[in-house]
């Protein structure tokens, strides 16, 4: 469970130990939000739905961020959306972006700043600008940091925080079903990643087993509704020392997630499970005592793993890495890092390509990579015409519309997934860009390369004239399909 955040200013020794890499690099936000930003979701119109997290007057509201006419989100506007119920102002909880293109945001380890590990729950209808309560499911008295996931097959999955008890929500009548069977352990501190095949790794962190040097990961499989052991880490990646805590998971498109520790003994490690021998294999330790007690991940369009690392557990002093399969690769850190902690820290994939990082301040920053897409992951899309009228909606057909990967990661607290097809629209002439509102996708499939489909709606405030149409994945554009806007 979470702490209060910390005060006390931990130094750490200059990181030389693979070099600093120059050409990534920070840059803020022009209109910085005039409230604390917080977890971060990716709309399917190519806007952002930022939670405001600020224990005096926040934590019911959300803003949106919009990106500019030429299509930047450095230079992005903010404009307030409904808020939650008055009695539910969650802080660290369970969030998706539903198939449908609505958000769905589950409990709370604090409601209004107290501690209560709230069942509470709500729905968000980006069209209606509404929520709907969504009620727990049956029996259970906690839901709090939860972990969740929505399902190739649409389904959202929720964990109760606080032991081993899964639900399946249908959507069309708000009701859960009971899942996951066979549970190791219970889902606290416990994050997941959804694999090609359809099942979610976790690794256990052991919070009511008691074993000081556990290194059990599961697998859970939607077809059986069932756990299975996926095989011992090798390294222990949960802090043994109190917290539970482990670092974020990220499915690599080499086939290999990559998982981080947060075992508070002055090494940070890392394993690496391989999704073809179903197998894991130590990676390096973090330098000079970081580790990842809590923190965020992003998959870069280049196939390179972002991460924090601070020092110990909960101690201030964030660095940034790049793992590229390799190594841990050193690069830029963002103004408030010495300040930080490491889950502080939510990480968004952008349609640009670029990293949106928000650390629970006014200050949001924007991180662009150096690498070029990974080969192989752009998505392709099959035109029924070359002309679309403004303010109509249509089906639109293609491959590779959910990426290799769910793209972001931080465990239970936080999930901000961007498995799912964007669609931008750029006009010639002028070089605006326009994004259209995806929905209903066929799947959410990470690493499927068979045929895809997801609703599109034009706005209807377009610029007319001949344009060029693209759907991105994770930050990963298609090729650029000529169209014209009438």
């Amino acid at each position: 469970m979470k702490l209060l955040r910390m005060f006390a200013f931990a130094t750490v020794a200059l990181l030389a130990a693979a070099g600093m890499a120059s050409a990534q690099s920070w840059q803020p936000l022009t209109n910085q939000p005039a409230f604390t930003a917080g977890t971060a979701l990716l709309l399917t119109d190519g806007t952002v739905m930022m939670h405001h997290e600020d224990p005096n007057d926040g934590y019911s509201d959300w803003y949106r961020l919009t990106p500019d006419i030429n299509g930047s989100y450095v230079n992005g506007t903010w404009s307030p959306l409904a808020s939650l119920s008055s009695d539910y102002g969650p802080l660290f909880f369970a969030s998706a972006v539903l198939a449908d293109g609505k958000v769905i945001v589950e409990g709370g380890e604090q409601n209004f700043s107290q501690y209560v590990w709230t069942t509470l729950g709500a729905i968000y209808d980006p069209i209606a600008n509404t929520w709907t309560s969504v009620n727990p499911p049956s029996g259970w008295g906690t839901i709090g940091d939860a972990s969740g996931v929505v399902l190739f097959n649409k389904t959202f999955m929720l964990a109760n925080c606080c032991d081993r008890q899964q639900a399946l929500l249908d959507e069309s009548t708000l009701t859960w079903t009971a899942t996951g069977s066979g549970k190791f352990d219970s889902n606290n501190e416990e994050g997941w990643t959804l694999l090609p095949n359809g099942d979610v790794l976790t690794v256990d962190a052991y919070t009511d087993v008691n074993d000081p040097t556990g290194t059990n990961s599961e697998l859970y499989s939607p077809s059986s509704g069932s756990w299975s052991s996926a095989g011992s880490t090798i390294v222990q990646l949960w802090d043994s020392h109190g917290s539970y805590e482990v670092g974020p998971a990220m499915l690599r498109p080499d086939s290999t997630v990559f998982a981080t520790g947060a075992n508070g003994d002055g090494a940070g490690h890392t394993s690496i499970y391989s999704l073809s021998t179903r197998t894991w294999t130590p990676g390096p330790d973090f330098p000079n005592g970081l580790d990842i007690a809590d923190g965020p991940a992003a998959l870069l369009p280049d196939g390179n793993v972002l991460v924090s690392a601070s020092p110990g557990i909960f101690q201030l002093n964030t660095y940034f890495f790049e793992w590229n399969g390799t190594e841990l690769i050193s690069v830029p850190r963002t103004p408030n890092s010495p300040n930080n902690s490491s889950w502080y820290g939510r990480m968004l994939v952008l349609p640009t390509g670029q990293v949106l990082y928000t650390d629970g301040s006014n200050d949001v920053e924007i991180y662009t990579p150096a690498g070029n897409p990974y080969p192989g992951l752009a998505p392709s899309a099959m035109l029924g015409t070359a002309v679309l009228r403004r303010g109509s909606s249509s089906v639109l057909f293609g491959f590779k519309f959910n990426g290799a990967s769910q793209s972001n990661s931080y465990g239970d607290d936080a999930q901000e997934a961007t498995n799912y097809p964007i669609v931008r629209i750029t006009n010639v002439a002028t070089g605006h860009v326009f994004y259209c509102r995806t929905h209903d996708h066929s799947t959410m499939a990470v690493g499927y390369s068979g045929p895809t489909y997801t609703h599109l709606d034009i706005p209807s405030n377009m610029e007319i004239g001949q344009s060029y149409l693209e759907v991105v994945v994770n930050g990963i554009a298609s090729p650029r399909y000529n169209v014209g806007i009438n």
